[in-house]
């Protein structure tokens, strides 16, 4: 046994945080490993060390091994956990590490490679009696060898990068003749993504629920399992929100999910923390008999808080404690007679669910991670207000956790969370999953994998901003310049004016392009042909409390030049306000131009100049924050101004062509 003096965390973000909070609980040192971009994170304000190791993109800094390993001997750091993501899977860091006398913070680099590969891990799960999809696993790799054993599988399929993750390289094949370029964009999101294009073909079930079991290796390759979690609420193949315990789930076939998930660990002798994650056919209903293996994340998990808060167990601490060769503090009895309540985590996210939940970029306006909570409440992050979502990184904000003595104490401490969490700046899904956790199928516990796509009408409303919208921005609008708080007297208007009318007017621009004007006299506002009495009051910190036609309520708004940020308890509403001054309104900036949708890897051009377009039609491919999308053509016409080719990088709204008309 060792004790472990000194820790370097080889991430960044919100897990480094975290880390860092159970180290300093065990006085334990830490020394954060940064980026460029990342000097001024939370992070690293948080460590008692810090050491830059390079470039913001994480070819260059977080997945530089070599770099890592000379930070951890400059520090004098005896040990390294690799948080989740970057190098918390890789074997041969585990290696390299064991080369240079560190301990690392979990398993061995054999059981990484043993399950590394997803047709190896089948094939291990089987030789140790745990359930498996149907599929094919083979090394053939040929079109028609795939296209011969998906027919004989039966559709639909699921196309599946062998070393993928994350919902990437993975595809729905309904038809045999879709196949064909679903397995080249899998194939060709494996290499990008992992370096490997290898395949493997699955059968899809058609409901399932993603059900995933905690695992523990102690020192001596034996485990236990801290129950489960229901991971199934996802888009894009990503989790958004997670619950433990899974709702329905009996306590035999707790026992059975649990004892075959111990098998797994077991059949690799397993040490640390660990997930066997399962999918469930629900089809016919919640059945001990319908569950099969799908993978083993051979690391700390995101959603592992959901697991510490109804068992009351701190995994990290756990996992520091098997590092240093001491035996689980629990035997599996215990744990199992330490299960207490329910626990959800949302994962709040800078991304846009209107826009196929497309991840968004820029400076965070208002955000307050330290805000008072209540019992049972927890918000776990690495960023505040003032921080930026970069292209470089995953964009979650911030993971929002609540624990009740009931599934429904829970999800009501959850939809109150989420409702006092306010986010301005960029695009999140916070309204989305406000809607969510209030969603009457949700509320049951009726969950499963397709839960956003067969509740989308309810989950992703068209957004739509209304005259009192707009009045309501008016008024916030006029309440910020007349507060003292504004410190600028140039920006108190009262509108007096001898002989003239009081009136004032706001500009704003409305969703279609079109100027909106709302018009204030004495205490009523007319935007839209429609009038409201209305009266704002700025009572600090962003708060406003509103009279509108005689209801008042409370909420919160941030004002900058461009918009005005309306965040209600289940609604982000955002205003644009009108500029005084139009740049660039030539003939370039028209609907014909089509820009990109972030910063990106151009990947392919599917066009040449000069050729023409229908509407709808795919002009090229990009990659952003590591996910595929295809640009297609906003209308009919000629293409015009094509300069770009695959291989350039390309920054946010930059002009890739012009749909011009045709001659």
């Amino acid at each position: 046994m060792k004790n472990i003096r000194k820790i370097l965390i080889a991430n960044r973000g919100e897990i480094a945080c975290r880390i860092i909070k159970t180290a300093q609980r065990l006085g334990i040192k830490t020394v954060a490993v940064h980026s460029s971009v990342d000097e001024q994170a939370m992070f690293v304000a948080m460590a008692d060390e810090a050491v830059q190791i390079g470039a913001p993109e994480a070819s260059q800094s977080y997945l530089v091994a070599d770099k890592i390993i000379a930070a951890a001997k400059r520090t004098g750091a005896d040990a390294i956990h690799p948080g989740y993501g970057f190098l918390s899977e890789n074997p041969e860091f585990t290696d390299l590490c064991a080369a240079n006398d560190i301990t690392f913070i979990g398993p061995s680099g054999d059981a990484m490679r043993a399950m590394a590969l997803k047709g190896t891990a089948k094939q291990i799960m089987i030789d140790a009696g745990v359930p498996v999809v149907p599929g094919y696993h083979g090394e053939d790799q040929d079109l028609d060898t795939l296209q011969l054993e998906a027919d004989s599988i039966g559709y639909p399929v699921l196309i599946k990068a062998v070393a993928g993750g994350g919902g990437k390289g993975m595809r729905t094949v309904e038809n045999p003749l879709d196949l064909k370029s679903a397995v080249e964009a899998a194939a060709r999101e494996g290499q990008n993504s992992f370096g490997n294009p290898k395949l493997l073909i699955e059968k899809l079930i058609t409901r399932p629920r993603h059900i995933e079991v905690q695992v523990f290796g102690g020192p001596d390759g034996k485990a236990v399992h801290l129950l489960e979690r229901d991971c199934s609420l996802q888009r894009r193949h990503q989790k958004v929100l997670e619950e433990a315990p899974a709702p329905g789930m009996t306590n035999e076939m707790r026992r059975i999910m649990g004892e075959a998930a111990v098998k797994a660990a077991d059949a690799i002798a397993y040490k640390g923390a660990g997930t066997v994650e399962f999918i469930v056919d629900v089809a016919k209903g919640l059945r001990e008999d319908a569950f099969y293996f799908m993978e083993m994340n051979t690391r700390l998990q995101v959603e592992h808080p959901v697991t510490e808060m109804i068992t009351g167990v701190d995994l990290v601490e756990w996992q520091i404690r098997v590092a240093e060769g001491k035996p689980l503090p629990l035997s599996q009895d215990e744990i199992l007679s330490h299960l207490k309540g329910h626990a959800f985590e949302a994962r709040l996210y800078a991304e846009d669910p209107n826009n196929n939940f497309m991840p968004s970029i820029g400076k965070i306006g208002l955000f307050d991670p330290f805000m008072p909570l209540a019992d049972g409440c927890r918000i776990d992050t690495g960023v505040q207000a003032g921080d930026h979502v970069t292209v470089y990184y995953d964009p979650m904000i911030a993971k929002l956790i609540t624990w009740g003595a009931d599934r429904a104490c829970a999800l009501a401490a959850m939809q109150n969370l989420v409702k006092e969490t306010a986010v301005s700046g960029l695009a999140t899904n916070r309204d989305f999953i406000a809607g969510a956790v209030a969603h009457p199928a949700f509320m049951k516990g009726d969950v499963h994998t397709g839960f956003i796509a067969e509740h989308e009408a309810d989950l992703i409303p068209q957004q739509s901003i209304k005259a009192q919208d707009y009045a309501i921005g008016a008024a916030i609008i006029r309440a910020h310049r007349s507060s003292p708080a504004s410190n600028d007297p140039w920006l108190i208007q009262d509108n007096f004016r001898m002989n003239l009318p009081n009136n004032e007017d706001f500009l704003f621009d409305g969703q279609d392009g079109e100027r909106i004007k709302a018009t204030r006299h004495h205490n009523t506002i007319r935007v839209l042909d429609q009038a409201f009495s209305i009266a704002a009051e700025n009572l600090g910190c962003h708060k406003y409390r509103i009279t509108l036609d005689g209801h008042t309520h409370t909420l919160i708004a941030e004002i900058t030049d461009t918009c005005v940020t309306i965040i209600k308890e289940c609604a982000t509403i955002v205003p644009k306000r009108h500029a005084s001054v139009h740049i660039g309104t030539d003939e370039s900036d028209g609907p014909g131009t089509v820009t990109a949708p972030m910063p990106g890897k151009i990947l392919e051009v599917k066009i040449n100049n000069g050729e023409s377009v229908e509407r709808g039609d795919p002009i090229l491919l990009m990659e952003a924050m590591k996910m595929e999308q295809t640009i297609t053509a906003p209308r009919a016409g000629r293409v015009t101004s094509l300069t770009v080719k695959a291989g350039d990088l390309v920054g946010n709204n930059a002009v890739l062509c012009e749909i011009t008309d045709p001659e």
